[in-house]
């Protein structure tokens, strides 16, 4: 994907405004979990002294308030209470399942005074699932794994107050789970593989899948057929297509813990 023409989008635009509202008025220092190409650690040196730009892989940000590292978000080698806003966005909807609840620890404790959080809102992640050439295992659109609503996301943070939250875009994509499973057996020929994925599984970059065979149009027409008989029985719920909370941590509440040393 060519990040300088997807952070141009409008959309794109929204939602990092939107983030950027959030925001406490300053700070000293902020921690940007999911890093990527430090688009948003360098808007956030507007307002804080020093940004921690943190990335699976250490990003490449030439800025003088930007230290950038590699790190896990389910293995944080901060102290407690090391910064005065975590921001974590477009990262929770791609973490392995059993491995959220565990992340979303690490930013509270972290944290010593606010976490902003944004993921994508009530996605159904059955639409837009592509298929691996290689190893022929079916991934979710854009490798989002989890789907989130205001009270999962309230659950996964039991420890910090709500402060603020805020809702993007509109989306009402939805699909039923027979066509879901239809599409699977044609190989997913609409799926998300303009992007520049990877297969979750393999690690294959996710390629458009060949030409379709008679058998394979004629299933996927009637996963078509069939979510437009759903859709015309059961009107699409249109909603946002991004959520974002403002927490503040709780001190009283928080247990205490040995983070491992910067």
């Amino acid at each position: 994907m060519d990040l300088t023409e997807y952070r141009n989008r409008p959309s794109e635009q929204s939602r990092i405004g939107d983030l950027l509202n959030l925001l406490p008025d300053e700070g000293g220092s902020a921690l940007d979990v999911g890093a990527r190409d430090g688009y948003i650690s360098a808007l956030l040196t507007r307002s804080f002294q020093t940004v921690t730009a943190l990335d699976l892989i250490k990003p490449d940000i030439k800025h003088d308030q930007i230290r950038c590292v590699g790190g896990d978000v389910t293995a944080l080698e901060f102290p407690d209470d090391s910064f005065d806003l975590v921001l974590c966005t477009e990262v929770l909807e791609h973490l392995p399942r059993d491995r959220v609840r565990k992340a979303c620890s690490e930013l509270s404790r972290v944290t010593k005074s606010y976490l902003l959080v944004g993921v994508p809102y009530k996605q159904d992640i059955r639409v837009g699932r592509t298929t691996c050439s290689r190893c022929r295992k079916i991934n979710p659109p854009w490798g989002h794994i989890n789907a989130f609503d205001e009270d999962r996301l309230r659950l996964l943070f039991p420890d910090l107050v709500e402060k603020k939250s805020s809702y993007v875009g509109e989306n009402d994509a939805s699909t039923n789970s027979i066509s879901a499973f239809l599409l699977d057996v044609a190989g997913n020929p609409y799926g998300t593989y303009a992007d520049g994925e990877v297969c979750g599984h393999c690690g294959a970059k996710l390629e458009t899948p060949p030409p379709r065979n008679l058998v394979q149009k004629i299933i996927t027409k009637c996963a078509y057929y069939l979510d437009n008989v759903n859709k015309a029985l059961c009107v699409p719920q249109v909603h946002a297509n991004w959520i974002h909370i403002l927490f503040l941590k709780n001190h009283a509440a928080m247990p205490r813990s040995s983070g491992s040393p910067s």
